[in-house]
């Protein structure tokens, strides 16, 4: 029997979130994963200040890091592998060292071969980037089915 795509998410939950929340760079970087569903992602970093840039803000690479992880997180959310594409970021406030950051990515369309995401960044919930993103969604799943 074959398993949609939401009931493979549902069966290997608990696998496809470790998996997941165990990915090296954003474990590197101290980034948590709090929150998972079909087609979305909540995650979460406190940024340390070896994480700043000159003018004392976080670095906008630390920022596009974490939303990517969130892109990463919510397109694989069913256990398929998924691919980055491409990917668009709009940075709109500063951060600080003393700010949580959390990366909220959410599904806007999935097709059998793209998918198509908004992330957004909070500092302090407040937001301050923006990211679009697109994947390609390959035949195999990492968890789960074959």
């Amino acid at each position: 029997m074959t398993l949609s795509e939401a009931q493979q998410h549902e069966q290997y939950y608990d696998d496809i979130f470790e998996a997941l929340k165990n990915e090296p760079y954003a474990n590197y970087l101290g980034m948590e994963l709090v929150e998972l569903k079909a087609g979305f992602a909540k995650v979460t970093l406190s940024p340390a200040t070896h994480m700043l840039n000159t003018h004392g803000t976080v670095h906008g690479g630390i920022i596009f890091s974490l939303a990517d992880y969130a892109f990463a997180v919510a397109s694989n959310s069913y256990g398929k592998t998924a691919v980055g594409v491409t990917n668009t970021i709009n940075y709109m406030n500063a951060s600080f060292a003393d700010h949580q950051l959390t990366a909220i990515a959410q599904e806007v369309k999935k097709t059998r071969r793209l998918a198509w995401y908004r992330i957004d960044v909070l500092s302090n919930d407040e937001l301050c980037a923006t990211m679009e993103a697109m994947v390609y969604r390959k035949t195999e799943n990492f968890i789960g089915q074959e």
